[in-house]
């Protein structure tokens, strides 16, 4: 907070504020003070710098203005030449010394005005309306104490409910970034998504940014004022965003301020780093998933936006949905990485399997995402960071021999053109007629869909590793469970999956899995000291499983299901738990008959039967 320029008075008005009566005797420059912030209505501290010519050098002055987060600038209303040198000295002044785009908010003070009858702002008008970084004007004296305090309140208020960022004088009308800013706050707002704020949704908003519901008298004047300014900004008794710009911008500044401010805009309208990337600490080995508010949430996002109500999102659906973000966050290679619908649009499974996948891999994004949903505000949480669960670590579950996590990753490796890519497009149900249409540049390298295991419902995570046998990163090793796939038809397919096996997973806790892809096809003898079963028999391995995706229907779970109960149990290679007796240790034999995985299998399916028809059920009470 600075003043300018000599024998205006500028020292007075800071000294009569100070000790509340004007100063006989006024030094060159008074010393630098602090209002503290329990004395101000904002509750901020103040620091109030007084510059002198007299002692200072102008390399001083451009330091302290560099500084400052509002200037007064102070003329002497019977003073013509010191009105003059506002737009002659110091505005351009102050203008070279600050950045164009964070232009500081100046205020212009008349000071004297008990000497003079008149008032100045005839004069003064003309400027404020040339130079959009006056935010204001005072007329004070530091004589008889005329609106010095008001004076610090505007410069105050300067700062914290600027003008700038939301009003273009100019055109008399909202600044873009400002109405960018109210329509994501009406949609976040607006929970069933019609188009206009009801009485209910009016209320939750005035309960979240002012704390205080509104009395049903208050919500129909406020309507009444809408009405009476404008013909569109009521609708079927509810405020349209029209109408909630209406009654912002009739009120005070703060009111605006602290509406955007709740929703987590900083001066700049632009979303705080605080608010979409709330701290989060990952300690090693732990994964990160969505808690159950989390997906009731996500869940009532769909429903807001699922128009037509058939449990998939349309792209003009899925483009709605994402008005609230600055960006397209999904590609079109979700379509692919999800369950989708015949006309490939994402079904409501696919949307919630999209979320859980970017809070496993890039819990970041996710807590972004959320944030431009409103999640922390709309669920009233003290930050996004409420949605996320972070697992224990993976060590402390392999000792306890039970998990609480939901979500486990499969990384699938083999060599080129081995199948890997149909192998992760069957888990969405899709077959090869289907995969074929698939455009190489909205290809995946991820599938994530549910399996039932045991009747608990889990998400399984699979992932394409890019063949490069020279170098697989401690990211391409860190899973749950491992799939190594070869071509049946092609003799040199295995080598690879043995090698990969020898190098990396030979001694490693992760269970593996030898796919045998294409078995629709010629098997052909693979060229390698073993054959893929003596291979699997010499290192304790599951026989290798036949997989084809050349289906007419679309391609079994089954071995989905198998692999999401080895990812929950890896506890020895070959140990699994059945529902009534934990952790049995099975027999070579039992394995190759694999009787067990028929009944894991078949519990699995049975489960998954009962899951949809609940589903069903409960889409009808929607």
């Amino acid at each position: 907070d600075h003043n300018q320029i000599s024998k205006v008075g500028k020292t007075s008005l800071i000294m009569s504020l100070v000790s509340e009566e004007f100063p006989d005797e006024v030094p060159l420059r008074a010393e630098e003070i602090t209002i503290p912030a329990d004395v101000t209505p904002e509750r901020v501290p103040t620091h109030i710098v007084d510059y002198s010519e007299a002692e200072q050098s102008d390399e001083q002055l451009y330091q302290e203005i560099s500084k400052a987060n509002v200037i007064c600038i102070v003329y002497s209303v019977n003073n013509k030449k010191s009105i003059e040198k506002v737009t002659s000295h110091w505005i351009p002044l102050i203008n070279d010394r600050t950045d164009k785009d964070s232009r500081v908010p100046l205020i212009l003070v008349g000071n004297k005005s008990d000497l003079v009858e008149h008032s100045s702002m005839e004069t003064i008008l003309p400027i404020m309306n040339q130079y959009q970084d006056i935010e204001t004007c005072v007329e004070c004296s530091a004589k008889n104490l005329k609106n010095i305090s008001e004076l610090f309140y505007y410069a105050q208020k300067a700062v914290l409910h600027p003008t700038g960022p939301l009003y273009c004088p100019e055109e008399k009308e909202l600044k873009p970034s400002c109405i960018k800013a109210l329509t994501r706050i009406f949609k976040v707002s607006d929970l069933d998504n019609d188009g206009i704020l009801n009485d209910n949704e009016l209320n939750f908003f005035q309960r979240t940014c002012f704390n205080t519901p509104l009395a049903p008298q208050a919500l129909e004047d406020v309507k009444n004022v809408v009405r009476r300014n404008m013909n569109d900004g009521v609708k079927d008794n509810g405020l349209t965003l029209k109408g909630l710009n209406t009654v912002l911008f009739r009120g005070r500044h703060e009111t605006t301020w602290t509406v955007l401010r709740r929703f987590g805009y900083d001066d700049d309208l632009e979303l705080t780093q605080e608010y979409l990337f709330p701290l989060l600490k990952i300690p090693p080995d732990c994964t990160t998933e969505l808690n159950h508010n989390a997906y009731l949430f996500l869940q009532s996002v769909f429903d807001k936006h699922d128009k037509d109500r058939d449990c998939a999102l349309s792209p003009e659906e899925v483009k709605d949905l994402f008005k609230v973000f600055p960006y397209m966050p999904w590609g079109p290679d979700v379509n692919n990485t999800v369950c989708t619908n015949e006309q490939g649009w994402i079904t409501y499974q696919g949307y919630l399997s999209q979320w859980t996948l970017t809070t496993y891999l890039d819990v970041q994004r996710s807590l972004e995402y959320l944030g431009y949903l409103g999640y922390s505000i709309i669920y009233e949480q003290e930050s996004q960071a409420a949605a996320i669960t972070v697992t224990r670590n993976k060590r402390i579950d392999l000792q306890k021999k039970q998990t609480q996590r939901s979500v486990f990753r499969c990384n699938v490796l083999g060599a080129r053109d081995s199948g890997k890519s149909g192998f992760l497009q069957a888990f969405l149900g899709r077959n090869l007629q289907r995969q074929r249409r698939i455009r190489e540049d909205h290809k995946s390298f991820y599938a994530i869909s549910t399996t039932y295991v045991y009747g608990q419902e889990k998400y399984l995570l699979l992932h394409e590793v890019m063949p490069d046998f020279d170098f697989l990163s401690e990211a391409d090793l860190a899973c749950d469970v491992v799939c190594l796939v070869y071509d049946v038809n092609n003799p040199r397919s295995f080598e690879y999956c043995a090698k990969v096996y020898k190098q990396y997973f030979i001694d490693s806790k992760t269970p593996c899995v030898v796919i045998a892809a294409k078995s629709d096809l010629h098997e052909v003898r693979q060229h390698y000291s073993l054959s893929p079963h003596e291979f699997c028999r010499k290192h304790k391995l599951h026989p290798p499983q036949p997989f084809t995706c050349n289906s007419t229907e679309a391609p079994s779970k089954d071995l989905y299901t198998r692999l999401t109960t080895m990812a929950m149990y890896p506890l020895t290679r070959h140990t699994f738990d059945t529902p009534s007796i934990p952790a049995v240790h099975m027999a070579q034999a039992d394995l190759k008959n694999s009787t067990f995985w028929l009944r894991a299998s078949v519990g699995a399916t049975v489960f998954a039967v009962l899951g949809f028809a609940m589903y069903r059920a409960l889409l009808k009470q929607r």
